[in-house]
């Protein structure tokens, strides 16, 4: 199916310059061409900086958000490193009723997570977001263990601040476990931290971030049956997560429960609080 029968994507972003917009921008050019969709335009917040990547890369930009919607059929909001851009980004969007996957991490707080989805349920948007580690040899043996199989998992990751990429180990944990988190202590506020979790059902789970590190991303599982250790492959998560989000926009339907985007950032909220450094803290699942 060409571009122009109903398959062309916009990214909106904050500043387009970013390694996400890149590679999702090369994976659809290549490794996804043959699924037919394009990068048919895009706009920024940051102007000169779209204008200026649109430029190199041949891709039309558009001065506002209404002229790009005429010439797309779902919408990228990336600002990976900018969550707190994403509210404001997606109302730009949200209001042409057109499938959007919004980029990690989704808000810059659990308020703002529910203001967004809100956003999206006024206009009728399916939505959805994800870190890239959603999609690896992790969640591969999670499903083959089968739901509420596992007991336990220990994860690691690293990247340049805690802020940025604790997402990225915590998302490869709450994408296996669930979002039914009950209780949260943190060991460390520095460059090494671990998040200790506590889930419905007796279950844990221990979340390493090492911020400024070179460490593979990793988890191991533990069923009934055995601990597993398994080192995620990077090389295919970006591309797996594109493909992801291109089932979204062909099927018009989410397939990430909203409630472990929201679990998500909760746990990272209250990760942040002093308190969490002295004690377990109960947390609520939020609905």
């Amino acid at each position: 199916m060409s571009a122009e029968s109903g398959r062309r994507i916009g990214f909106i972003d904050y500043q387009l310059e970013n390694f996400h917009a890149n590679v999702y921008l090369q994976l659809l050019r290549n490794d996804l061409k043959a699924r037919g969709w394009t990068v048919a335009g895009c706009h920024t917040l940051d102007a000169a900086n779209g204008r200026e990547w649109a430029a190199k890369n041949q891709v039309p930009w558009f001065d506002s958000p209404r002229a790009l919607n005429a010439n797309v059929d779902a919408y990228v909001v990336l600002a990976p490193s900018n969550p707190e851009q994403h509210l404001d980004l997606c109302r730009l969007c949200f209001k042409f009723r057109k499938p959007t996957y919004v980029d990690k991490t989704f808000a810059p707080s659990l308020a703002v997570a529910r203001r967004i989805f809100a956003l999206a349920d006024r206009y009728g948007v399916p939505v959805q977001t994800t870190s890239a580690l959603r999609y690896t040899g992790v969640q591969a043996y999670a499903r083959e263990a089968g739901t509420g199989a596992i007991c336990h998992m220990v994860s690691w990751g690293g990247g340049r601040s805690f802020g940025e990429y604790a997402i990225h180990p915590l998302e490869l944990v709450i994408s296996c476990m669930g979002p039914d988190v009950t209780g949260l202590m943190r060991r460390g506020a520095g460059d090494q931290s671990q998040l200790l979790l506590n889930f419905t059902g007796d279950r844990t789970a221990v979340v390493n971030v090492y911020a400024n590190s070179s460490i593979p991303f990793a988890a191991a599982v533990t069923t009934a049956k055995e601990t597993r250790l398994i080192t995620v492959d990077t090389g295919a998560i970006f591309r797996d997560t594109a493909s992801a989000i291109l089932n979204l926009f062909e099927s018009g339907k989410p397939a990430i429960d909203r409630r472990e985007t929201l679990a998500i950032r909760h746990v990272l909220d209250v990760a942040g609080r002093p308190a969490v450094l002295k004690k377990m803290v109960r947390l609520t699942v939020p609905a």
